[in-house]
């Protein structure tokens, strides 16, 4: 069965893609801690990092850190988190997002009640950056 993810990736369900390539793209996510969180997810169904291969592990990896250093361009933060996952959805994915202080590190407290015109804007930012950076060929609407 296919996970939420898989669907986003497919499709299926509406996701706001800042990158997509062939092992991997990255989306924002519903429940962000700060503007511009976005979540780096393989296309193969990992259920967790420990699954992937090391080159696929690798990837991930890269392209989180290429996402982090948008995000914290974009948004002048002074750092950029980063968190793996896998528990709410059984499939792995790494969460980056600009962080500005601790209190951002709390993910049992993301942003409550974001309009959608905010996401939409903050997905457009990260997408210009990213193009300016030089990686418009993995920019979705680049």
């Amino acid at each position: 069965m296919a996970t939420l993810f898989t669907k986003i990736i497919d499709g299926e369900i509406p996701g706001r893609f800042v990158w997509s390539d062939d092992v991997c793209v990255a989306f924002l996510t519903i429940e962000p801690l700060t503007d511009g969180h976005a979540m780096v997810v393989p296309r193969a169904e990992l259920e967790q990092w420990t699954d992937a291969d090391e080159q696929t592990w690798a990837h991930l990896q890269r392209v989180a850190r290429i996402v982090a250093q948008a995000q914290q361009e974009e948004w002048a933060a002074p750092r950029i988190g980063m968190l793996l996952e896998g528990f709410l959805v059984p499939h792995l994915h790494v969460h980056v997002w600009p962080a500005f202080s601790a209190d951002d590190f709390d993910p049992h407290a993301p942003m409550q009640d974001v309009p959608a015109e905010r996401f939409d804007e903050a997905a457009r930012r990260l997408r210009e950056r990213l193009v300016a950076e030089g990686h418009g060929a993995h920019v979705p609407d680049a």
